[in-house]
């Protein structure tokens, strides 16, 4: 294995990652994202500190390589999907600030939509379920409020997701592409005839002058522009985070999933080359490779996971950081009857209802703040098992293990609890960033330097923890989860 850099940018920070011959993490720089919320529901991104904070953060890890006079022999992308920007065509300069994939701004677009009854021909083409998560109404809202819609038609605009606009960047504003799992994302790419959909475009008003190109997830995407960052590196690799997390935990075999832990929580399914489908799953391409027929996926998303714990800190002052939620939540043997259903930016997997709201119940004069930090726990691995059952049913397979990863599989507390209430054993493999990891390893792909056999020898434990629960009391907990659940839907409608 040749040197390699990962970009992984996410919801809350931007990061690079340098790996040596051997697949190890040699050097990582991250710098932190600002969240701007301008009103209930909105979530924005400022696209220029994208930009800057992981530039920095690959000058840092490129410094490294020079260090060891070591050549990298390509990057990969992986990167917060359905995100939306638009920026001008000659100057590379942004129109508005980045719609984040947890923006519910257009709710009552996609309601809306339903109502119609357009979202059975859009699940048909896409996948997806009609919901503001997804990029296509976040386009059309852009172009609307902005006034762009002349320009856009004129082709004087570009749309992108993140991968998107950091190629078009990097790459001096020579490449306007994506990557076919980023388009699979949008809700106007056609994943079973895997282009653009004229349908699509027309219902939802997006101008197909303003779309990038399409690639597969291993190959050119371009070079970094020698005046940012000093040399001409190629881009080779690139996937969503979701896909790339997929890939790093080498989840190559149909039945196999992940589920990564990070801002939301999001649980992939491999169901091979063909498109699966279910109620309140979401199908998708999980990626392309050279020379192979494309790979497809479910999907269970849930929206707040960590971000649970974050609104501990930040909105309660529970805790001052999230390494105190797992002594905090352990500090109790369970919740104490307590629930927490964290819908902050409404639901994911199996409800899709973007008028849910957060609810905590369940509370007596006896209830404390470690309580509640236990319930917020519980909550992660409660909506973990909604979306789970559902693929199961939806993919008619009954899931033998889950492989994790992430940054909250760091707490062993959490994993146990999912071990308990999923009912099989949760996998944390040795290297838990495994979204940075399966974009390096598509970069190796893309760059001729890795084969999918070499990737799979090399994943490896670090520990397995196996269900502690008994089923009576398992099954009373999840019906107490569901109690909740049901008091949250449609809570803002």
């Amino acid at each position: 294995m040749a040197y390699l850099i990962s970009i992984d940018q996410g919801t809350t920070s931007s990061r690079a990652t340098l790996y040596g011959p051997q697949g190890e993490a040699l050097a990582t720089a991250s710098a932190p994202l600002t969240q701007h919320y301008p009103e209930p529901g909105w979530v924005e991104h400022d696209p220029e500190e994208i930009l800057e904070g992981q530039l920095s953060c690959l000058r840092e890890v490129m410094g490294c390589a020079a260090e060891r006079g070591a050549s990298v022999a390509g990057i990969g992308i992986t990167n917060q999907r359905e995100t939306t920007l638009i920026w001008e065509r000659g100057t590379g300069r942004p129109l508005h600030r980045a719609i984040v994939w947890q923006d519910r701004r257009t709710a009552d677009v996609t309601q809306r939509m339903k109502g119609e009854g357009l979202e059975a021909e859009v699940r048909a083409r896409t996948g997806l379920l009609l919901d503001p998560y997804f990029s296509a109404t976040k386009i059309a809202w852009i172009l609307d409020e902005a006034g762009l819609r002349e320009r856009a038609a004129r082709g004087e605009i570009c749309f992108g997701t993140v991968d998107s606009w950091l190629i078009y960047r990097l790459t001096g504003g020579k490449c306007h592409v994506t990557d076919i799992t980023n388009a699979s994302r949008t809700m106007l790419f056609n994943i079973k005839t895997l282009e653009w959909d004229d349908e699509l475009l027309r219902v939802f008003g997006v101008p197909r002058a303003i779309l990038p190109e399409v690639r597969m997830s291993a190959g050119s995407f371009g070079e970094t522009s020698a005046e940012l960052l000093g040399s001409r590196i190629p881009i080779t690799g690139v996937a969503g985070d979701q896909q790339a997390a997929l890939f790093g935990q080498a989840c190559f075999a149909p039945g196999m999933a992940k589920a990564t832990f990070g801002t939301g929580a999001f649980v992939v399914m491999n169901c091979g080359e063909r498109p699966g489908s279910g109620e309140g799953v979401l199908s998708t391409i999980a990626w392309q490779l050279p020379g192979e027929a494309v790979q497809y996926a479910l999907e269970g998303s849930i929206f707040i996971a960590g971000a649970a714990v974050q609104w501990l800190e930040e909105g309660l002052g529970l805790i001052r950081g999230a390494a105190e939620v797992e002594a905090l939540a352990g500090s109790v043997a369970d919740s104490g009857g307590v629930y927490f259903v964290p819908a902050l930016s409404g639901l994911g997997t199996p409800y899709w209802d973007p008028y849910a709201r957060g609810v905590i119940a369940g509370l007596t004069r006896g209830s404390g703040k470690a309580h509640l930090a236990r319930a917020a726990l519980d909550a992660i691995a409660f909506q973990t098992v909604d979306a789970i059952r559902a693929m199961e049913h939806a993919g008619g397979i009954a899931l033998s293990e889950l492989r994790v990863d992430g940054g909250a599989t760091r707490n062993n507390l959490l994993l146990e609890i999912q071990a308990g209430l999923l009912g099989v054993p949760v996998l944390r493999p040795r290297c838990t960033e495994s979204t940075s990891l399966g974009a390096a390893f598509l970069a190796g792909i893309g760059a001729g330097v890795l084969d999918k056999e070499r990737i799979g020898k090399s994943w490896s434990l670090d520990r397995r923890f196996e269900p502690s629960l008994l089923p009576e009391r398992r099954t009373e907990m999840y019906r107490g989860w569901q109690k909740c659940v049901q008091l949250s839907l449609g809570w803002a409608k």
